[in-house]
């Protein structure tokens, strides 16, 4: 009777185990083939209870240290400016960290490399922070522009290879893409639970 017990002990720890570690992994796709990139698909973890040994009562347990996120893209959340005005959405022209190093927002933009920041309202459209007396800077061999840079005052007086760039979007609010369906891989997994705790028996 105790051989029979452990015997399956063991098929449902390994079945729970399976079942754990496939809806994490499971996860981890969703979130590379969404495009959010490897590192926020490596916040899929699971773990299994009781730890580093078989159990009849074998549980496991599939979560996110990016929980708000992940929600965000799962009901296709609205997200809207804290302060009710605008939210600022950094265009490929910006600079990706700000003063400080931190993510790039028009509270700490790096004025004194780009220039100040102006805003430009457009009637039925997403309102701008632009920089003016910018100059584009292309790769020397291959062309390829760089960026953009703050003129200098020599450049500025002459007017020459002067533009104006947009850094900066400004909408009221932006619907996340539904990109995460938790709910119902879930539910994929646990109904496969019982065939893989069978798989796990012995003959």
């Amino acid at each position: 009777m105790k051989a029979e017990f452990a015997t399956a002990e063991r098929a449902v720890t390994l079945g729970v185990r399976e079942t754990t570690d496939g809806l994490k992994m499971s996860m981890r796709r969703q979130v590379t083939s969404a495009g959010l990139g490897q590192r926020m698909a490596n916040t899929w973890r699971g773990d299994n209870y009781p730890k580093g040994q078989n159990s009849i009562r074998a549980a496991g347990v599939v979560y996110t240290k990016a929980s708000r996120i992940m929600e965000g893209f799962e009901d296709a959340a609205v997200i809207r400016s804290k302060d009710g005005w605008w939210l600022a959405i950094p265009t490929p022209n910006a600079p990706k960290r700000g003063v400080g190093g931190k993510r790039i927002n028009p509270s700490n933009f790096p004025e004194h490399t780009y220039g100040r920041l102006r805003f430009v309202y457009r009637s039925g459209k997403p309102s701008l922070l632009v920089v003016d007396n910018a100059r584009a800077s292309y790769n020397r061999k291959s062309g390829q522009l760089r960026g953009f840079r703050k003129a200098s005052d020599r450049a500025v007086s002459k007017g020459s290879g002067l533009t104006t760039v947009v850094m900066f979007w400004l909408v009221p609010q932006v619907q996340l893409p539904r990109l995460i369906t938790f709910n119902t891989e879930a539910k994929r997994w646990f109904d496969r639970l019982p065939q893989l705790i069978l798989k796990n028996w012995p003959d």
